[in-house]
């Protein structure tokens, strides 16, 4: 059990830096506004997180269908954050 926390954990630490790193590059690189700069962090990192937890973690298949609900579900909940940010002209 203390093995799969420790993998978990390590995959969402991971997941967590992919996020800030794509976040900060779309922000202040591409100069995107925070819902796009959001929404592309979130995908790509959400996106490695889904496919390694299944294979080190889980030892689990993944399915298209899955992993698109997932991505289409959690990627809107990023998008309105993001977007929320922006009318609210909250900082980075």
């Amino acid at each position: 059990m203390l093995k799969l926390f420790t993998k978990y954990t390590s995959i969402g630490i991971l997941n967590t830096l992919i996020h800030w790193v794509v976040f900060a590059v779309c922000l202040y690189g591409l100069h995107t506004n925070q819902a796009l700069a959001n929404f592309a962090g979130f995908v790509i990192a959400v996106s490695f997180s889904f496919f390694a937890n299944a294979r080190f973690t889980f030892n689990a298949s993944t399915t298209t269908m899955r992993y698109m609900l997932y991505i289409g579900f959690m990627g809107t909940l990023s998008a309105t954050v993001g977007w929320v940010a922006d009318k609210s002209a909250f900082p980075p």
